[in-house]
């Protein structure tokens, strides 16, 4: 599970737009706690701190520990608005979690045991369709990132949720269907090869690009289009 995060807040003494630019200005980043059927608590954070927290990679889907003045408040991070010009922080939004409270987070996925699938070996590409998982997970057991084995995968094979042994705590949130979160297709040599056998001259429209050799690889499905409406 991803770690718990900690930092360090103060409270908010005037709301506003105003108040919001002088806080930046100051290096201080407004933040607001909400949820857990409680008043939201308007606060502010270091940037620096913010910043070091948000280079870890996995501060969107960590507990963070917010301190203000002694009290430590369980959140999760929601949002964060970032300048459009500078890229800084510039407003965080946290989610009180209550115990036992259970939440929808998106999970990264991490490919093992590429060396044991014969497709890839061949030369076969491994065609991301999902990067990450939305998973419905106890907010004390919030998976850092969720392993898929490819062990013995072929070309044409391909990887769907329910194939994915999910960590106790954890579900997937998308329940209408058995979703596609990777294909293993086959080589560019190979489809040339193919397209070769098939109609002579035509050496056209096969294959992916020349030049790619790496065996592993984002890049479309048949149900891509499909798949992304359930980011959004």
């Amino acid at each position: 599970m991803s770690e718990a995060l900690k930092l360090t807040a103060e409270l908010r003494e005037r709301a506003g737009k105003g108040a919001s630019r002088e806080l930046r200005r100051n290096g201080r980043v407004p933040a607001v706690i909400y949820g857990g059927k409680e008043e939201p608590t308007t606060i502010h954070l270091e940037e620096k701190a913010l910043v070091k927290a948000l280079m870890t990679g996995h501060f969107m889907n960590s507990i963070v520990m917010v301190d203000t003045g002694g009290k430590a408040i369980r959140t999760i991070p929601k949002d964060v608005a970032l300048d459009p010009v500078k890229d800084r922080p510039i407003h965080v939004d946290f989610l009180r979690l209550a115990k036992g409270a259970k939440i929808v987070v998106n999970v990264p996925v991490v490919f093992v045991n590429e060396e044991d699938s014969p497709g890839l070996k061949k030369g076969g590409v491994l065609n991301v369709v999902r990067h990450e998982l939305e998973l419905n997970c106890d907010a004390d057991k919030i998976p850092g990132e969720i392993e898929i084995d490819v062990t013995g995968k072929e070309v044409g094979d391909s990887i769907h949720i329910s194939s994915v042994t999910l960590p106790d705590g954890a579900e997937s949130a998308i329940t209408d269907r058995d979703y596609t979160i990777a294909t293993l297709v086959a080589p560019s040599a190979l489809k040339r090869s193919e397209g070769e056998a098939g109609d002579g001259d035509d050496q056209t429209g096969e294959g992916m690009e020349a030049g790619e050799t790496a065996a592993t690889e984002q890049g479309p499905d048949a149900d891509a289009a499909q798949e992304q409406e359930d980011k959004s």
